[in-house]
């Protein structure tokens, strides 16, 4: 069985090693892939976002089943392209995939719907968003409506820094057209939950809870990233907080996207927060969160293939999507710089076993594997506590060597006095 899976980061490294287990697949290609993939998928040089020459790969090489990972290929429609084709997909529509490609459209559903988020207004004029600030007042949250790397997001703690970031985002246009408008949300408070969740349009499975650590520094300081560490399971997301967020979100956001003929089929992300008036979401995504899936998939114990192939075919069941009691860390290993400016072109040698090693900013040059990217790679241990998983993590990162490396030296510890806390 041949499989193509679009995308070339981490959280594709991790899918692809995943699905490696199934003893049924014989290749796997990746579009475009990295250096670190390539040991575990035939890596072919084309982008991710090249609808056309994908789809024309995928038809050559006869490919029998397709897994398209990155929110910019979705929201284009990626999976609209392979399926008129005839070639099977898991990931959502384009007109799914919007519930991550405009905040606007995902803020007005929720809020149609009835479904717990922050209040927000929606705006595609600069002096009119500083007016709202002037109003309202930081701390506030502003976000540029469409892609931009999960950097779109800023908190601003001051309204100087908010008027900035409506600078940054509208006029400057730092994330391109996808500032064109903004979202001003009202500054939640509460410790952040990530739960990605398998759904058919029928059922929603949710996977097993995980914590982020998006800030570039330690002690959450710092810029926003596309995400430095997570750990899994949660410890904020207990059953009480789960069995209300499938009640409250999970499920009327599945029934919300049926009843605008949007069914989304794939991986829904669910960002949360736990105020002090239960779970509200703050934002959703259309795919595997990343660096979440590096933290999640090492802990099913099940097919995923089969399930994202059920998915596909709309036989999504519960008992298919069954995870370890274990815990997980992921720590991800960067470039000093990142997110703004770093060097990259290092060497990067390894004295440790790379099967919990997933890479993302990689390449291979003069047959040496270099680095390429903010994020190089993350590490990912499993164990029967928390505290062992996050200890094995960082001993595993003293093996791994590349000149400019940077990680935050705290992932994991917000989670573990919370879990001294409760005993």
């Amino acid at each position: 069985m041949k499989i193509l899976v679009v995308g070339g980061g981490g959280r594709e490294h991790a899918i692809i090693k995943k699905i490696k287990e199934n003893k049924a697949v014989e290749t796997i290609y990746a579009l475009p892939g990295n250096g670190g993939i390539s040991k575990d998928a035939v890596c072919v040089d084309i982008k991710a976002t090249d609808l056309e020459a994908v789809r024309d790969f995928a038809i050559k090489e006869k490919i029998v089943f397709a897994i398209v990972a990155p929110d910019d290929p979705l929201v284009l429609g990626m999976v609209d392209e392979l399926e008129s084709k005839g070639i099977p997909c898991f990931g959502p529509s384009k007109s799914a995939a919007i519930i991550e490609g405009s905040k606007a459209f995902s803020k007005d559903l929720m809020r149609n719907f009835n479904i717990p988020t922050a209040k927000y207004e929606v705006f595609d004029d600069a002096a009119k968003a500083k007016a709202y600030i002037d109003e309202h007042h930081a701390p506030i949250v502003i976000k540029a409506d469409g892609l931009a790397l999960g950097k779109g997001v800023i908190i601003a703690e001051t309204d100087i820094e908010a008027k900035d970031a409506i600078d940054k985002i509208m006029t400057q246009k730092a994330f391109g057209e996808s500032g064109n408008k903004v979202v001003i949300e009202e500054f939640l408070e509460g410790p952040e939950v990530s739960v990605l969740a398998f759904t058919d349009g029928k059922i929603i499975v949710p996977m097993i809870s995980s914590m982020d650590h998006k800030r570039a520094l330690d002690g959450d300081k710092g810029l926003n990233t596309g995400g430095m560490g997570v750990i899994a399971p949660n410890p904020y997301y207990t059953p009480e907080i789960a069995k209300e967020s499938m009640e409250r979100i999970f499920k009327p956001t599945m029934e919300a996207m049926n009843s605008l003929d949007r069914t989304f089929k794939g991986c829904l992300y669910f960002g949360l927060m736990i105020t002090k008036d239960g779970p509200k979401v703050i934002e959703y995504n259309c795919r595997f969160g990343d660096p979440e899936a590096q933290a999640v998939l090492p802990l099913l114990e099940t097919d995923l293939l089969e399930i994202m192939m059920d998915v596909r075919n709309e036989k999504l069941t519960s008992d298919k999507v069954k995870f370890s009691e274990d815990s997980t860390c992921c720590l991800i290993l960067a470039s000093k710089g990142y997110p703004q400016t770093y060097d990259k072109g290092f060497p990067i040698t390894f004295n440790c076993d790379t099967n919990d090693i997933f890479l993302a900013g990689a390449k291979i040059v003069n047959d040496k594997l270099v680095t390429s990217g903010g994020r190089v790679l993350g590490i990912t241990k499993r164990a029967k506590s928390l505290k062992e998983a996050i200890d094995l993590a960082y001993k595993a990162a003293d093996d791994v060597s590349f000149d400019n490396k940077y990680y935050r030296n705290d992932i994991g510890h917000r989670a573990l006095e919370i879990l001294e806390e409760v005993k």
